[in-house]
């Protein structure tokens, strides 16, 4: 078995706590969330990433001009103000609510926000607690010389692919606009409110 299967199934074993006599896969989740959750900022950039096959599946590069951010996002609905009249209880729109983008669009997006100079190439998830959910989001430094030789990735440095997060022009973002076709997106089109909320 190569070494990236033998990471892959290391990092598949942690994420699904699978139950082992050699390790605690469980225990290596909760301390992989807890250290997560005590960073102080929303948005982080770490060394490298938690799990390198995927990200190199994504086109992350170990090299000058690629950036990996750690960004935490909040779970559940968001805030809602409550109806003061006018209305029944079963029309005051405060539960069972959704948010019109997926978590990772969220991710995504605020880690475009705080590294302005870079461009989001794209995201993955690496972990959830009860309150926070987790992605660790692969960014391009399109100033970088590195960047720009790159024949993989210097297609991210014209000015059409700027604020790509922003625009929902990324996988997560063309999944959650109902771009996609095929199996598994049957229900995506029309709008994002149709089909229970699926597009998304």
């Amino acid at each position: 078995m190569s070494l990236t299967k033998q990471i892959r199934k290391t990092i598949r074993s942690i994420t699904r706590k699978e139950k082992s006599k050699d390790y605690k896969y469980a225990k290596l989740f909760r301390d992989k969330v807890l250290g997560q959750r005590q960073q102080d900022a929303a948005v982080v950039r770490v060394e490298k990433p938690s799990n390198p096959p995927r990200a190199r599946s994504l086109g992350y590069k170990a090299k000058e001009g690629f950036i990996v951010a750690l960004v935490r996002v909040r779970k559940g609905s968001g805030m809602h103000t409550r109806p003061a009249r006018g209305r029944r209880p079963k029309r005051m729109g405060v539960k069972k609510l959704t948010r019109k983008i997926s978590k990772q669009s969220m991710a995504e997006k605020k880690a475009g926000k705080k590294f302005t100079n870079c461009e989001v190439l794209n995201s993955y998830w690496v972990g959830e607690d009860g309150t926070h959910t987790y992605y660790e989001v692969v960014l391009i430094d399109i100033a970088s010389p590195v960047i720009r030789a790159d024949k993989d990735a210097k297609w991210l440095v014209f000015n059409k692919h700027t604020k790509r997060a922003e625009r929902g022009l990324t996988s997560a973002g063309k999944k959650g606009r109902g771009l996609y076709k095929g199996r598994g997106h049957e229900k995506n089109r029309g709008s994002i409110g149709s089909k229970g909320r699926k597009a998304k």
